[in-house]
């Protein structure tokens, strides 16, 4: 009988591509199981009973079951991948700057612009493209002389970035003018057990 987590997901979520993103490069047995939200299944009882919120990510792990992807990162790394998730003091402070960063500018920017564009999203896009530009050039001048977001290894801080940065093309937002951005990307890429999020036609930048 397989002891793999079970990750409850949508291919174009940016919140649950994070999940499998860790669980790959991590190396943690774990299965899919997308959930169709074109059709509703996220409101049906039997997926609310595991989030009521009804949303994708969830993860069951035995008798537990964790949604909201910042916390299922956490949990993964202390339970199955603790190199992700620093021990000292100074750094894990840093990792979990970096994860209200991807539940806050991150999602009201290149996040929020991306749903404009792939899902029709009723959000200011002016508003998006401005939290956008922030946020990269935050993240582009901490990036100067590092490899990684914290100490000189990868962590869930860059995990938890990573999707929708990488897929903020998709959104009209070009990171052409981030060098350091760029490079943190392909180094993610480069990881082995890398896992890619589908990319859209709409909204991609010419």
């Amino acid at each position: 009988m397989s002891n793999a987590i079970e990750i409850y997901s949508f291919p174009l979520s940016g919140h649950a591509h994070r999940i499998e993103l860790f669980a790959g490069i991590a190396g943690i047995d774990h299965k899919v199981i997308n959930v169709d939200l074109a059709n509703g299944e996220h409101k049906k009882p039997e997926f609310l009973a595991l989030n009521p919120a009804g949303q994708v990510p969830v993860i069951r792990d035995g008798d537990t079951v964790l949604s909201d992807s910042n916390a299922i990162l956490v949990y993964l790394a202390r339970k199955y991948a603790p190199s992700y998730l620093p021990q000292d003091a100074v750094q894990e402070a840093e990792v979990q700057k970096f994860l209200s960063l991807a539940a806050g500018e991150i999602a009201f920017g290149p996040a929020a612009a991306r749903l404009i564009t792939v899902f029709n999203a009723p959000l200011d896009a002016d508003f998006a493209k401005a939290v956008a530009a922030r946020v990269l050039e935050k993240l582009e001048n901490h990036l100067n002389g590092r490899d990684y977001l914290v100490g000189d290894a990868l962590t869930i801080a860059d995990i938890a970035i990573y999707s929708y940065v990488a897929h903020a093309p998709e959104g009209g937002i070009s990171l052409e003018i981030y060098p350091n951005v760029q490079r943190l990307l392909k180094n993610i890429e480069g990881q082995q057990g890398f896992v890619a999020m589908p990319t859209t036609k709409a909204g991609l930048l010419a």
